[in-house]
């Protein structure tokens, strides 16, 4: 999937990789995505509520090797 920004949130336990994708998607033009990796397998849960309470659209996520990759749309 094409994304316009990736963040790095390997070995970030929640909230961490919630608040660095929050700023992360403020610096970012509507329409954009964001590209996130993380560990905590809380954030699974934590990006699926992040995403319905702020109406930024979680395109996808996968895991493999024990990391979690999200895609998110800034509304």
């Amino acid at each position: 999937m094409d994304f316009n920004k990736e963040l790095d949130a390997r070995g970030l336990n929640c909230p961490l990789p919630i608040l660095r994708a929050k700023k992360a998607l403020t610096g970012m033009k509507a329409g954009e995505v964001l590209k996130i990796v993380a560990t905590d397998p809380g954030s699974v849960k934590d990006f699926q509520a992040f995403s319905r309470q702020t109406g930024n659209e979680l395109l996808s996520h996968a895991e493999a090797d024990r990391e979690f990759v999200f895609f998110m749309k800034r509304k």
